[in-house]
């Protein structure tokens, strides 16, 4: 049964980490959810224990984090946010700049993936428009959503599940970890503009700027909302409770209720899967071996921990490596610096490449389809630059300065 288990769930964390199978249409929910159901279903894990295993304090928060992100895009405040980055940039540093700062720190406040789904469009329309090459500002996107994301259990799939099992406060979360998210967004502009020496020079040329598609009833009362949650973070108060609260105030509306309720499902369906999956890692006692093995490594402080979850978030993908090492991070001489460390190379290692992160792939994926191709490459030239950067900044602040 143990050979079976290992088995099942390494061909399920294959194919999460690839996001395919072959002459299958499954991506990686479909994949989650039968390597959950195989295991179910050949007795490694019993219903009761699976049904235990599911996080559903981090699929509430995921959902309603949806529902906001839902309300906002529908309010125009996107398409807002992207105007004024072209009304303020005056040359192509600037506009990289802009791209950055916008994206990095909404992606705080938000969940990352939303960011690229809404931003790529906008970046790509208003580089066509300046005429310059796309490809450096869909980089700056896609870096500066993951760098940004760090700040805050909101900002990303795999903080959530941290600020879940930690119980590390907002507030705390923030603190420790937002310089680590201001000096990566600062690395980002600083390493693509010199790996992009060409596309950075001159000023741009003057443009008119569309008029956003603004709905003012709607933009006030969820920035109203938005900003009374983000208080109520601060101030320590439940986050799942409150983000339930705040999705339930903006669902009273005549808005017809199938587009406030535009939730990735998929994404929820994905989390079920793996918590199910890393639920049968710890009750057949197979993750008690892994950590043995594992633990000098482990325990070796920030530095050691952080290179090992970067390692393993480019295997396997962050959120799956988040799952099997959580059960780890209350051990630790010092928990709450681990569960830091961990939210910290988990997010940073998915820039490594194209494929390190969702929010990168939503970016090539979407702007792929609008005619703009982001190579594997072009990425990487980049990518590992700025993960190595970013890492090696956030281990020392994490150890010496936090």
């Amino acid at each position: 049964m143990i050979i079976l288990t290992v088995a099942i769930v390494l061909m399920t964390y294959a194919g999460v980490a690839i996001g395919s199978v072959p002459r299958l249409r499954m991506n990686r929910a479909t994949i989650a959810l039968v390597g959950a159901a195989t295991l179910i279903a050949v007795g490694a894990i019993q219903e009761d224990e699976a049904i235990a295993s599911l996080d559903v304090g981090t699929i509430l928060l995921l959902a309603a984090m949806m529902v906001i992100n839902a309300n906002l895009r529908l309010s125009g405040f996107f398409e807002l946010v992207g105007g004024r980055v072209l009304d303020y940039s005056k040359s192509p540093r600037m506009l990289l700049a802009l791209v950055i700062l916008a994206a990095g720190v909404l992606s705080a406040l938000f969940l990352n993936d939303t960011i690229c789904l809404l931003f790529t469009p906008l970046v790509v329309d208003l580089t066509t428009r300046l005429k310059r090459d796309p490809i450096p500002y869909l980089i700056g996107l896609a870096t500066a959503t993951n760098v940004g994301s760090t700040a805050t259990i909101t900002g990303n799939p795999q903080n959530l599940i941290i600020g879940q099992a930690s119980g590390i406060s907002y507030l705390a979360f923030l603190t420790h970890l937002a310089p680590v998210a201001l000096m990566g967004m600062a690395v980002c502009w600083v390493v693509i503009v010199l790996v992009f020496p060409h596309e950075f020079r001159g000023r741009l040329p003057l443009t008119e700027v569309d008029s956003p598609q603004i709905f003012p009833p709607l933009l006030w009362r969820t920035i109203a909302v938005v900003a009374g949650l983000l208080v109520a973070f601060l101030a320590g108060l439940p986050i799942v409770s409150l983000a339930c609260v705040a999705a339930g105030l903006l669902l009273i509306s005549r808005i017809r209720p199938h587009k406030l309720l535009d939730i990735d499902w998929g994404l929820l369906a994905f989390f079920g899967g793996l918590f199910v999956v890393t639920g049968t890692i710890e009750v057949t006692g197979i993750s008690e071996d892994l950590f043995e093995a594992i633990s000098p490594v482990i325990r070796g402080g920030v530095g050691p921990l952080s290179v090992a979850t970067a390692i393993l978030s480019n295997v396997i993908s962050n959120v799956p490596a988040v799952l099997l090492l959580r059960s780890e991070m209350d051990s630790l001489a010092n928990p709450q610096q681990g569960w830091l460390t961990l939210a910290m190379s988990s997010t940073l290692a998915g820039n490594l490449t194209l494929l390190g992160s969702a929010a990168n792939l939503i970016v090539a994926e979407i702007a792929a389809t609008r005619g703009v191709k982001l190579t594997f490459m072009a990425y990487l030239r980049a990518g590992v630059p700025i993960t190595l950067i970013t890492i090696a900044l956030g281990v020392f602040w994490l150890n010496f300065v936090s």
